[in-house]
């Protein structure tokens, strides 16, 4: 009787570990038979009026770059709001009156809090506002974009973030892990009917949304995005996604800024990933696709931690001698998933070459993981050298 129980029980943890190595390409068949089409018509938004909220921290290195390519957007009815957080401002001088620099009086030292601050100091009323990182680099089209997605009835909208370096191999594999979340975690979950999750910039919302979100939740530290896209989704909101709104997106370029970002973003995950279950929950309560498969992508682990995990219980299954065959089709179905996820995007040369570099770039996520405890203190964001 008790081996029994510990085979099924064993059984059970199989399932709950090896399911993540399926599932990209479980819902790409799901997406082929069952995938959903938008066929709203368009509205007229043709004025509509951005809050642009870009938030810097410490470093003001990339400004002038981000805001010249704000300026630059084919779509120009926006305010720009920068929120200079523990910034010397003495350079960032704009001669356009569509930029509006923000020194908080005291250190806000928050990405929720800089938000918040921007919105007190609106001086126009915005139907909608994105954000957008101190790194990032707009595409001219990015707000034109975003409108198309507003336009069809969608409340929050979450863009493209491409890579904006590729100089070293880590930076490489941190935009090959982009691309594949991008592809998975963005289209092709959108397409199933549920939502794209947040990236925690190249987003836009309905500006009032936004802001009783704001009102509603106090963030501290590292994974707004995570509370945010739980708050829509719990009602029901679908979060849009748009692959041709892009935001070229500063990637890391070393192992020690790796280990930091890294370490916080872990925190991060297992700080909020039971939100995954109050939305499985809530999707069969309410027959909703969009909580149900949002739901089970929150309870999955960051790639390396499942894939480890993995590993580990093919060799016990192995060792065992029992059946180890699932898994190596669990890893085969996986490799297959996250090349299909490379070739369907515009992926560089360069990211196919650093694929050789997994293993290491695996062991320093394990470095992150043992130090995601102090994750917060580490750093409040990541630091960027200029090239």
């Amino acid at each position: 009787m008790v081996e029994k129980t510990i085979g099924i029980l064993w059984i059970v943890v199989q399932v709950i570990i090896g399911y993540h190595l399926f599932f990209p390409i479980v819902l790409l068949l799901f997406n082929q038979v069952f995938g959903k089409k938008v066929h709203q018509k368009p509205k007229e938004l043709k004025r509509a009026n951005f809050a642009i909220i870009v938030t810097a921290y410490e470093e003001t290195v990339f400004l002038h770059a981000v805001i010249e390519s704000i300026l630059k957007q084919s779509y120009i009815n926006f305010t720009v709001y920068l929120v200079a957080d523990k910034c010397d401002i003495t350079n960032l001088i704009f001669d356009d009156s569509r930029v509006i620099v923000l020194k908080p009086e005291t250190i806000i030292a928050s990405n929720t809090g800089s938000h918040h601050y921007a919105f007190n100091h609106f001086i126009n009323k915005h139907d909608f506002v994105t954000i957008v990182d101190s790194d990032n680099i707009l595409d001219p089209n990015y707000l034109k974009e975003i409108l198309n997605s507003l336009s069809l009835d969608f409340r929050a909208v979450q863009g493209l973030r491409e890579a904006k370096n590729l100089d070293t191999t880590v930076a490489c594999l941190d935009a090959a892990r982009d691309i594949y979340y991008h592809y998975y975690d963005g289209e092709q979950l959108f397409k199933s009917g549920s939502s794209a999750t947040l990236a925690g910039s190249g987003m836009a919302f309905e500006a009032d949304l936004y802001q009783q979100f704001l009102i509603e939740n106090k963030v501290s530290g590292a994974g707004f995005d995570k509370v945010l896209q739980n708050w829509l989704v719990k009602q029901n909101i679908r979060i849009a996604f748009n692959p041709d709104a892009i935001v070229f997106d500063e990637k890391t370029s070393n192992s020690d800024q790796l280990v930091k970002q890294r370490s916080r973003w872990l925190n991060t995950w297992f700080k909020y990933f039971s939100y995954g279950f109050g939305l499985i929950i809530k999707g069969i309560k309410n027959l909703s696709i969009n909580q149900f498969i949002f739901g089970l992508v929150l309870l999955r682990p960051p790639l390396f931690i499942f894939l480890i995990l993995s590993l580990i219980t093919m060799i016990i299954n192995f060792t065992l001698g029992l059946n180890y065959v699932i898994w190596l089709a669990g890893f085969i179905f996986f490799t297959a998933g996250f090349l299909l996820a490379l070739m369907n995007s515009k992926t560089d040369q360069k990211i196919y070459n650093s694929l050789i570099g997994i293993p290491k770039f695996i062991f320093y996520q394990m470095v992150s993981l043992s130090k995601i405890k102090v994750a917060n203190k580490i750093s409040v964001a990541t630091k960027h050298q200029k090239k």
